[in-house]
């Protein structure tokens, strides 16, 4: 049997009734890492001797049976931009490569106490700025299905390493779709759950009006089970929701007649995918015959979320890694020279291209003279933007779009282009301006054999009803049952 194959919930049978050990499982993923992970690229640091005790400790709740919960003795794989004590987090940057952390993120707090296993740290865009996971320091993670393209990005690493079965699980982090994009790449399931549902303690900030956590994962019910371990009110994280978080599982296996979905028309744009298109258009009629209602809708502001995006994000970056100057941690130049000097190289040499490039725009418009014309303004479409999903969620209980307007592209075809580079997440960002809650499920392959996802909205807090859906199409089509090659 290769364990490593299967999904959390199937292993979880296996493990309760002590047909296979955790501490198996766990060795044998390792064995499939070393093989599969020099042409993948999925890591950047492995944690195996902590993963075996952590392995060990799993197996012998699951013989006492105490304290074991749906995920106990799963190994999990985790993006580089979370801290784990006593564990590298280099946020996939020169800047960090020696940044051991000295404490747990709140989300591996609560994955360590409901006994999941730490495989490593997955390789991201640095800094998580990047849709393709080719602007990291260390190397370019490429895609299981195909390794002359891309994974996606922020979270390419987390994706491709659940996607090739070197993790059962993994968490990644999402500013403008860097869950959903790289998990429809990948052909796999991602969510970015309502801003604030999850801990943001212990990630490091990107844009913190913006940032999420959420899980990436085989199938639908491993999602819904890794969002219930990690959600959940936070005391140690401001913007943490003081809400009780529902039993996802529940969601799961009901039908879902009578359900309102819209399609909102601003996403079928000129440009699009033929291939994304087409198998977006079958899944919206699966979820038809399946006894959702569907109606067309317009969300008028979407043709400003991206410009409003990349000012509002850049903006917040340049804040968040004002800290990084070499003096208190991470990397700091070499030799012999003054404040403002150490300062200056230290930036300039361990800052890749596109982060500076981000640190400058957000900079500038931050800038006296610049801030009412630009981030003042960006902030007031950005309210246009939430308030045209509110008025449709008056009328309607769920969006369904692209997750992505083209499957992925090839390693360095964009790389040259930030523009085009920018506009693969162009179905995604709206929801992170917003706050909303969005899941990507594999709906189509195109026809060069590479996943097509789909991209499902909810209303604020209203995952439960995402999942429901989700579940439902996915018990309905066999397209999470496609394997990479």
């Amino acid at each position: 049997m290769k364990l490593h194959t299967l999904t959390a919930h199937e292993l979880a049978k296996l493990l309760i009734s002590r047909e296979v050990s955790s501490e198996e499982l766990t060795r044998k993923l390792y064995a499939h890492i070393e093989k599969a992970d020099e042409e993948i690229g999925a890591y950047i640091t492995l944690t195996k001797h902590m993963a075996i005790g952590q392995a060990k400790e799993a197996d012998k709740r699951i013989k006492e049976k105490r304290n074991i919960g749906p995920l106990t003795g799963i190994p999990i794989a985790i993006k580089d931009n979370m801290c784990i004590e006593g564990v590298l987090t280099t946020c996939g940057s020169k800047m960090l490569s020696n940044f051991v952390s000295p404490y747990n993120a709140t989300v591996i707090n609560k994955l360590s106490e409901n006994g999941l296993i730490f495989l490593g740290k997955t390789n991201m865009d640095e800094f998580a700025m990047g849709s393709s996971t080719e602007t990291s320091y260390f190397k370019a993670t490429r895609n299981p299905w195909n390794t002359n393209f891309i994974p996606g990005g922020s979270s390419g690493g987390s994706a491709a390493a659940v996607a090739s079965d070197q993790a059962i699980l993994s968490i990644g982090s999402d500013t403008g779709g860097s869950i959903r994009q790289p998990a429809s790449h990948c052909g796999i399931v991602g969510m970015k759950p309502t801003y604030g549902r999850v801990s943001r303690y212990g990630l490091v900030a990107f844009a913190s009006s913006l940032d999420q956590i959420g899980p990436l994962t085989k199938d639908v019910q491993d999602c819904a089970a890794l969002f219930e371990v990690i959600s959940g009110h936070d005391p140690l994280d401001s913007t943490s929701l003081r809400m009780a978080s529902p039993d996802y599982m529940s969601f799961l296996n009901k039908d879902i007649k009578n359900i309102k979905i819209g399609i909102p028309k601003e996403y079928f744009i000129e440009g699009i995918d033929k291939d994304v298109k087409l198998s977006v258009k079958r899944a919206i009629e699966k979820l038809e015959n399946l006894g959702a209602v569907i109606e067309e809708v317009s969300l008028p502001h979407t043709e400003y979320a991206v410009a409003t995006y990349y000012i509002i994000a850049p903006a917040e970056a340049s804040s968040n890694l004002a800290r990084y100057d070499g003096v208190k941690y991470g990397y700091r130049t070499k030799g012999d020279v003054d404040l403002l000097s150490m300062y200056e190289n230290t930036r300039q040499e361990g800052f890749g291209a596109e982060v500076k490039r981000r640190i400058m725009l957000g900079t500038h418009t931050l800038s006296s003279g610049y801030y009412d014309a630009y981030y003042l303004k960006a902030q007031k479409v950005r309210t246009l933007i939430k308030q045209d999903f509110d008025n449709v969620f008056k009328k309607f209980d769920l969006l369904v779009t692209p997750t992505s307007p083209t499957p992925a592209f090839k390693i360095g075809e964009k790389t040259d282009d930030p523009l085009q580079m920018y506009l693969s997440d162009i179905f995604t960002i709206s929801t992170n301006l917003a706050g909303l809650p969005a899941i990507s499920l594999p709906c189509g392959v195109s026809k060069n054999g590479l996943p097509i996802g789909l991209q499902l909205i909810g209303n604020y807090f209203d995952e439960g009803r995402i999942l429901q859906v989700a579940h439902a199409f996915e018990q309905n089509t066999d397209f999470h049952r496609n394997k990479p090659k």
